[in-house]
């Protein structure tokens, strides 16, 4: 036939590279988001104590003030922080994608190198087709085995 279909979120689901990579970025991104969860809400703490201690009278106007701008620069400097972080790791997903997105069509490309092919979609349209003209697993031992190649290629 000269159609195939590729089922795509498949293909990279199961790639070696989100595997692996993606997997690491995953958890990266989550443990950046929990560190700076954590200092907020210390920071909401110390905020708090610092009320409480002015309307009980434990400790001065003038004191509670000074506390006060500390703490507002102390979260002021966070958030700076927690933005740079959020770009870099917006900046290494953006990358990463495209990286999926690169070895994704090298891998169609040379399985198609011959021309087999005159159509390959994608399976997000896709309503009914046989299963003759899925090349999925194809497209997915393409990928992994150039990501291979990629992360041999890099540690020379």
């Amino acid at each position: 036939s000269d159609i195939a279909y590729v089922n795509v979120d498949y293909v990279l689901a199961q790639s070696e590279i989100v595997k692996t990579e993606g997997e690491a970025l995953r958890v990266k991104t989550e443990k950046t988001q929990q560190k700076f969860a954590k200092r907020e809400q210390n920071l909401q703490n110390e905020i708090n104590q610092l009320a409480e201690k002015y309307q009980k009278g434990l400790i001065t106007t003038r004191s509670a003030q000074e506390k006060e701008q500390e703490l507002q620069k102390r979260a002021a400097s966070m958030q700076a922080q927690a933005q740079k972080e959020g770009k870099e790791l917006e900046e290494e997903s953006l990358v990463f994608q495209n990286r999926l997105n690169d070895l994704l069509m090298r891998a169609i490309q040379e399985i198609n190198a011959d021309k087999k092919y005159k159509m390959i979609v994608s399976t997000t349209a896709l309503l009914d087709a046989d299963e003759s003209l899925n090349i999925t697993e194809q497209v997915l031992a393409k990928v992994n085995e150039l990501y291979k190649a990629e992360k041999e290629a890099s540690k020379k």
